[in-house]
């Protein structure tokens, strides 16, 4: 059995407030765009309004389309849906693709579908929580050839179960909420990468509410697949994932929308909505020269 981090104690740590983000400089890729028509993003997931997550995906992307002042649509894929026959030209109506949390989905292979059209087709890709979670979970059956790559949450008996138990409780988590829940604190974002770009921060605050995440025997498959890892947590644990050969393909085990506000957009999701309007623009460009 690996041996499990060193768990951060946090019980003399300040107090610390929800987080809020600076506006990214101008030299960052986040600028407003002319878009033709509306922007769209499709959330592969199963929706629960009931959740305390998942609707706020679609008003984070509000905040977002409201900062860089144009229109965006947002609608959910059930993951059934995503392994029908016309699947594949239903998502290339889509401008970005953001996988939700939501795990275990009603279709394990849905999901793994969704993201694989993303990554191969070079889609604007963002993944959070569960969605963080897959898009491992796809990188190493389909880049790497391990088969019966799974998570623990499953129960399949695979013998390569790179998404286990969190291994560390936060102290200040939610009452009978996820085992890893609520605002943390020390996020060390790589100097360099695009999400550090995004925030123009080195250290960050983000939200949580997951109960699984990536087995530190696995992090190389991250590497090898060409996925390098771009935000760890304060005992080291892995974050934050994108490819730096992708137009955008960030997946994150925190939640961006739970800390995104009306005029405050989060940074993540506002990069994610600006890329998928400037693919949507070259699409339509394309098309015309066609």
């Amino acid at each position: 059995m690996p041996a499990l981090p060193l768990c951060r104690d946090f019980s003399r740590a300040r107090p610390f407030a929800a987080p809020t983000f600076s506006p990214a400089p101008l030299h960052t890729s986040i600028r407003m765009s002319f878009v033709a028509d509306s922007v769209r993003i499709g959330i592969l997931g199963d929706f629960d309004p009931k959740a305390p997550n998942l609707p706020a995906i679609e008003k984070s992307i509000a905040h977002a389309s409201a900062k860089l002042e144009i229109v965006v649509e947002a609608k959910w894929i059930p993951t059934p849906s995503i392994l029908e026959p016309n699947a594949q030209k239903m998502l290339e109506s889509f401008d970005g693709l953001w996988a939700a949390p939501g795990s275990p989905y009603k279709s394990f292979e849905g999901m793994l579908k969704g993201i694989e059209f993303a990554r191969r087709r070079d889609w604007p890709f963002l993944g959070t929580c569960g969605g963080f979670q897959y898009a491992l979970i796809e990188c190493a059956r389909n880049v790497l050839g391990i088969k019966d790559a799974d998570s623990a949450e499953n129960n399949s008996g695979s013998k390569n179960v790179i998404i286990y138990p969190v291994a560390c409780a936060a102290p200040q988590g939610r009452n009978k909420g996820p085992k890893l829940s609520g605002a943390i604190p020390e996020i060390r974002l790589r100097p360099g990468s695009y999400l550090h770009s995004f925030y123009t921060q080195d250290v960050v605050t983000e939200q949580f509410f997951c109960n699984f995440e990536v087995n530190p025997e696995y992090e190389w498959a991250a590497m090898e697949a060409g996925f390098p890892v771009v935000a760890r947590g304060p005992s080291g644990e892995i974050r934050a994932i994108e490819s730096p050969t992708h137009r955008f393909y960030i997946a994150t085990l925190f939640q961006p929308q739970l800390s995104s506000k009306s005029g405050n957009p989060h940074p993540l999701v506002l990069a994610f909505v600006q890329a998928a309007a400037d693919w949507g623009k070259k699409k339509l460009d394309d098309s015309v020269l066609e």
